[in-house]
């Protein structure tokens, strides 16, 4: 499995638009660290909103929500999350079980992939 990121793959004087957007068409799942600079980020929600509308993304965008949940203004969180799988991670740094549930989440989004292509390839 490979990690898109954004100080690995975009470099001085390239167009960061055009790198995020064909880093997001070649991927298979999503994984957003939400915090609260996060929630005011044009190109976070950007992001967001591009995986919510891609059919590729169905079940496999998974939010990572960081930091207590009174961190955040409730006007603020979109309400798409609550109908995701969210797994939220507390500053107290007893996340081991979350990051448990991160790797689950991207392993059942590996293997709902597997399957629609398993499925594709059967109808030929």
């Amino acid at each position: 499995m490979d990690a898109w990121y954004k100080k690995r793959e975009v470099m001085l004087g390239d167009n960061w638009a055009e790198k995020i957007a064909s880093g997001l068409k070649e991927s298979n799942a999503m994984v957003v660290l939400v915090t609260p600079d996060a929630l005011e980020s044009d190109a976070v929600q950007s992001s967001i909103s591009y995986a919510l509308g891609e059919p590729a993304f169905s079940k496999r965008l998974i939010p990572v929500i960081v930091g207590e949940s009174e961190d955040f203004p409730v006007d603020r969180m979109l309400w798409i999350f609550k109908r995701l799988h969210t797994v939220k991670l507390s500053k107290d740094g007893e996340n081991e079980e979350h990051f448990k549930q991160i790797a689950q989440a991207l392993k059942d989004a590996a293997l709902g992939l597997m399957n629609l292509i398993t499925g594709f390839v059967e109808g030929f």
